[in-house]
């Protein structure tokens, strides 16, 4: 069991808190470029699901719905709105009729590319202020960040998400 009042844990605490801080102020820059695009402007929970769907290319419905935390229906409706814009497909689930996987499309891909970099963008100007030992500093901090939340639990899928793997007998 970790402990949480040994010396460590104030800075853990500490640096919790100024990563909340920095994804706060990301949102509200992103929130505010995101209008400065091209169109079509889509919503932050309507990205979310591009996010998820590229990264998980032919996700299960269901899984993408576990890992949005959102309702069957709510989830539905971002799908819809994203599939009228051409930016997502359903497909029927390879080993299941009962079930519907996603897939990112060329339009949602390309759209996804313009909106990271006109992300990259706004950090390198950001990230060009900061002294170069910063900088590297950070890059390393980063790296480590992003491979600890891509291990936590709530952002995998789970063994029931993944459909089997053919064996050589089917």
């Amino acid at each position: 069991m970790t402990e949480h009042t040994g010396p460590g844990f104030g800075f853990l605490r500490s640096a919790a808190r100024r990563a909340g801080s920095i994804a706060e102020l990301l949102d509200v820059m992103w929130e505010q470029d995101r209008n400065d695009g091209r169109p079509p402007y889509i919503s932050v929970s309507q990205l979310r699901v591009l996010y998820i769907a590229d990264r998980e290319n032919g996700i299960r419905m269901r899984a993408l719905t576990r890992l949005l935390g959102a309702s069957p229906p709510s989830a539905s409706r971002l799908i819809d709105r994203l599939q009228a814009l051409g930016f997502v497909e359903r497909r029927p689930s390879p080993d299941s009729r009962r079930e519907v996987v996603l897939c990112v499309t060329h339009a949602g891909r390309e759209h996804l590319a313009r909106v990271r970099e006109r992300r990259d963008r706004l950090l390198r100007q950001a990230l060009d202020s900061m002294p170069g030992h910063q900088r590297a500093a950070l890059a390393e901090g980063l790296a480590g960040l992003q491979q600890a939340l891509t291990d936590h639990p709530m952002l995998r899928l789970l063994a029931e998400d993944v459909p089997p793997t053919p064996t050589l007998h089917d």
